[in-house]
């Protein structure tokens, strides 16, 4: 399971951020936006690296909700990620398997649908 679609976002695990830049250049070329694709990384400052390499996104609040946002700073990293997952529309389950990938030092690539 490397990749989910479903009615709110696309997700693929890649090995690194080479990858992941690749992967976001692919979501571009098919007419995703940039204000639409976003990176994740277990650690946020590879995340920022990737994001600006790629130039993609990292997840903010706006993303996330004010609430799980303010949530996110009384989390650990694990519980922060998964909360940013799910509120791309993933379930809790996808957001386990995500966290967990992201925890072996892979890289998640989202993208949202034009709304």
């Amino acid at each position: 399971m490397n990749s989910s679609n479903n009615a709110k976002a696309y997700a693929k695990i890649v090995e690194n951020g080479v990858q992941a830049v690749q992967e976001v250049n692919q979501l571009r070329s098919t007419g995703y936006v940039y204000e639409n694709i976003f990176v994740l990384a277990h650690d946020g400052n590879r995340t920022e690296r990737i994001a600006d390499t790629a130039d993609a996104n990292e997840v903010g609040i706006k993303e996330e909700g004010m609430f799980d946002a303010l949530a996110n700073l009384f989390r650990s990293r694990g519980d922060e990620l998964r909360a940013k997952i799910t509120s791309f529309g993933f379930t809790k389950a996808e957001a386990d398997f995500y966290e967990k990938e992201l925890d072996l030092g892979k890289v998640l690539v989202i993208a949202k649908k034009a709304e």
